[in-house]
C-alpha cells in the first residue's frame, strides 16, 4: 500500500466531529501496513497517586481531529513522507500488573518483526519499559522530558510502577544511561537519595532550573550530543509541562515549561535516528476542558514530523 492510502480525513468533506475517532483522522491500520505505527496503551495500574491514564489513548484521539497536515513552521506535511496509521490499542488486563507488561511487550515485539516504528500514546510512565523491551534488544539512547526521574527503586515495595521505568530499562540493558538525558525535572522529593542511581549510572539530569538559565537552544543541542546518531528512543511525560498548561496529569509539579517551549524542544529533535516515541500520563478525569489531551495530541503530531524525517536506523 502507498502513502496516498494513508492520508487523514480532509475535513472540508468529513467534518471533524464526525466520521471514527482515530489518531490524527488517520485510516486504521496493522503494522505490517505502515511505517510508523500509531498505538494507545490504556494503562495506569502503575499509578501511584491520582488515575486516569487508562483514559489517555481515547480522549487523545477525539483531540487529535484537530490536527492538520503541515506544520506551520518546518512546512513537513508528515502524512506525505511515510505511511502512518493508527493501528488500534493494546489490550491489557487492568488487574493484573505483571501481566499486562508481558502483553505490551508481546505487542511491540510484534511492531517491530513488521518493520514499523511506533508511535505510543499512554497510559502512566510505566508503559515505556514494556515498549523498549519490545522493540529493543541492545541498549539505546533516550531523550525523556518529565517532572520526574523515574529511576526509584520502588514504591509499596514494588519494583514495576511509574516511578521506576528507566531504572528497570537500565538494570535490563534496554537503555544505555551514558546516552541518556532527562530535561525539565523538578519538584520536592520524598528521599535525598531519590537521584543516586541516575547520577551513578551516568544519565543527564537537566533540573528546569538549568533549562530556563541556559535556553532551548543549548538544552537541546547538548541533549542531542548525548545521544549523538545512533538508535535513540524519545519519552514525553505530559507533567513535564507547567500544570497551568496541562493540568490533566497524574503528579503535577509547578514550574514547568509552556506548550511553546515543548513544541520548540520536539522540533529539535529533527534529523536524530529516532527508533520510536511515546506520550503518556495525559489524565482526562482531572481536566474536563480537554485541554490537556489537545496538547497531547498536538505534541503528538510534532512527534510524528520529526519522526517522518528521522534517520532511524
Amino acid at each position: 500500500m502507498s502513502i496516498a492510502d494513508f492520508q487523514p480525513l480532509h475535513s472540508g468533506s468529513v467534518p471533524r466531529f464526525a466520521g471514527p475517532s482515530t489518531f490524527m483522522r488517520l485510516p486504521m491500520a496493522t503494522p505490517e501496513q505502515v511505517d510508523i505505527a500509531l498505538i494507545g496503551v490504556p494503562f495506569d495500574s502503575g499509578t501511584t497517586n491520582r488515575p486516569g491514564a487508562r483514559h489517555g489513548p481515547r480522549e487523545i484521539r477525539n483531540q487529535s481531529s484537530l490536527v492538520r497536515r503541515v506544520h506551520h513552521v518546518t512546512g513537513v506535511s508528515p502524512f506525505d513522507q511515510v505511511r502512518a496509521g493508527d493501528c488500534g490499542d493494546v489490550v491489557v488486563n487492568p488487574l493484573d500488573l505483571l501481566g499486562a507488561l508481558d502483553t505490551i511487550s508481546s505487542f511491540f515485539a510484534g511492531v517491530h518483526r513488521a518493520g514499523a516504528r511506533p508511535l505510543v500514546v499512554g497510559g502512566d510512565h510505566l508503559i515505556t519499559l514494556p515498549v523498549l523491551r519490545g522493540i529493543t534488544s541492545e541498549p539505546v539512547g533516550l531523550i525523556h522530558f518529565d517532572a520526574h526521574s523515574d529511576t526509584y527503586d520502588e514504591f509499596f515495595g514494588n519494583r514495576y510502577n511509574h516511578g521506576t521505568p528507566f531504572r528497570r530499562a537500565v538494570e535490563e540493558g534496554l537503555l544505555d544511561p551514558k546516552r541518556m538525558v532527562q530535561i525539565g525535572i523538578r519538584g520536592a522529593i520524598s528521599d535525598a537519595e531519590n537521584y543516586d542511581f541516575a547520577r551513578a549510572a551516568g544519565i543527564r539530569i537537566i533540573f528546569i532550573e538549568e533549562f530556563v538559565e541556559r535556553g532551548i537552544d543549548a538544552v537541546m543541542a547538548e541533549a542531542r550530543s548525548i545521544v549523538g546518531g545512533a538508535r535513540t528512543y524519545v519519552s514525553f511525560d505530559i507533567d513535564a509541562l507547567d500544570p497551568s498548561f496541562a493540568p490533566g496529569t497524574g503528579t503535577p509539579e509547578i514550574g514547568g515549561f509552556t506548550t511553546r517551549e515543548a513544541q520548540a524542544m520536539v522540533r529539535a529533535l529533527a534529523g536524530l535516528n529516532i527508533i520510536g516515541a511515546d506520550l503518556v500520563e495525559v489524565s482526562p478525569p482531572f481536566d474536563p476542558s480537554g485541554v490537556t489531551a489537545m496538547t497531547g495530541a498536538t505534541l503528538l503530531f510534532e512527534l510524528l514530523c520529526v519522526m517522518a524525517g528521522s534517520n532511524a536506523g
